[in-house]
């Protein structure tokens, strides 16, 4: 079933689609800098591209767009995950990955492509859906886990295996033109998007990194010895880049008893 949005998973933990955050009081048709209250963490995007991260930032920004509550306009230049694809993209039968996503027209560096919409399940019922599949079986729920300033992790598991959008068609790269960023709209449940990591031209396959690895922290030495010790449960990677890892990444988190 195709949704362009996050819906709530099947154990009703989560509800995506609830209001829970305050709108901002902004009566001009863009909200700005030290004056609307979505922006308390600095500007978002510039020209629909996403602001890169400032070289002494040690951690990425968290990304608050306006919301339904918000007094601003549609046009509003903090609002643009929102606004749904923008791009014309394709389902498409690659060689040896099943299906894959490609835009047909070009996209610049920074800018919105696409959400990873999906079921958003608690932890209990993405480990019961995980740990039920069997080896043929192909894996679309991704786990996301944000970094706290308090030291503590959030986590967001999203499902499009029954209910999603062209997201769940994204295949992994090693070195992927794709990099996502969980953007919050109007709850602390964040809407998975992609951002396009370069310029893209029309006609190329669109891929991102499964680990979230690209634009992160590189692996440490005693998780590359777990992956060596797991790849005997991995499946083999076929990007085709320089960097390749043989492998598609590998979280055996969910395989834990909750």
């Amino acid at each position: 079933q195709y949704s362009p949005d996050n819906v709530a998973g099947a154990d009703g933990e989560i509800d995506p689609t609830e209001i829970t955050f305050p709108g901002c009081s902004c009566l001009t048709s863009s909200c700005v800098v030290h004056v609307c209250s979505c922006l308390c963490h600095g500007e978002n995007y510039r020209s629909l591209c996403l602001r890169p991260t400032d070289k002494e930032e040690e951690y990425a920004r968290p990304v608050f767009e306006c919301n339904a509550m918000c007094r601003c306009g549609e046009s509003c230049q903090n609002r643009v995950v929102q606004r749904g694809l923008q791009f014309r993209l394709e389902v498409f039968k690659t060689e040896k990955k099943g299906w894959g996503l490609r835009t047909l027209e070009f996209i610049a560096k920074g800018r919105f492509v696409c959400e990873y919409a999906g079921e958003v399940l608690g932890f209990n019922e993405a480990c019961r859906r995980i740990q039920a599949q069997t080896s043929k079986d192909s894996n679309y729920i991704i786990a996301v886990r944000e970094h706290l300033h308090s030291g503590g992790i959030m986590e967001t598991f999203v499902d499009p295996t029954y209910i999603g959008n062209v997201g769940r068609f994204l295949n992994h790269s090693c070195e992927p033109n794709l990099f996502m960023v969980p953007v919050r709209v109007d709850s602390m449940v964040p809407k998975l998007a992609l951002f396009a990591a370069t310029d893209i031209s029309a006609g190329e396959e669109l891929s991102y990194d499964y680990s979230g690895r690209f634009h992160n922290l590189p692996k440490t030495s005693r998780e590359q010895k777990c992956l060596e010790e797991e790849n005997r449960l991995r499946k083999p990677c076929y990007c085709g880049s320089r960097t390749c890892a043989s492998f598609l990444p590998w979280d055996s988190s969910l395989f834990s008893t909750p």
